[in-house]
């Protein structure tokens, strides 16, 4: 079995400088670390229990398979914090049919982000003996 320490994802983004900004102030994701100079330096953000890295610069954007899922407290308070920081809403908050409440925004490459808020009630907080 492979003992796995941390985990990241990468994104290359067309433009890192703007990705930056995204991530870090109308998201709100707090910095991990940076590494490199100017406008092509890496960023890497916390993602709760992984890191998310910004780096180096990619001429297209991601594909269309990757996709963000990020799990928040309150997903309708997410929704007034970003809308008030300038981001697109691309689907305003529903309760799915499988209980989650998702809520989906885009980052300036158009990468999907789900912003999640697990009920109360909902099967992924039960936690047997604890």
């Amino acid at each position: 079995m492979v003992h796995v320490l941390s985990s990241r994802i990468l994104l290359r983004p067309t433009d890192p400088e703007r990705s930056r900004a995204f991530y870090g102030e109308q998201l709100g994701l707090a910095v991990y670390r940076e590494f490199g100079t100017g406008a092509e330096r890496g960023t890497v953000f916390f993602l709760g229990g992984g890191f998310l890295e910004v780096s180096g610069r990619s001429e297209t954007p991601p594909a269309p398979a990757v996709r963000l899922w990020l799990q928040v407290d309150d997903v309708a308070a997410a929704q007034e914090e970003l809308r008030a920081k300038g981001v697109e809403i691309v689907r305003p908050p529903v309760k799915e049919p499988w209980g989650l409440v998702e809520m989906w925004i885009a980052d300036p490459d158009g990468t999907p982000i789900v912003l999640v808020e697990v009920p109360a009630d909902h099967p992924i907080r039960y936690r047997p003996g604890i």
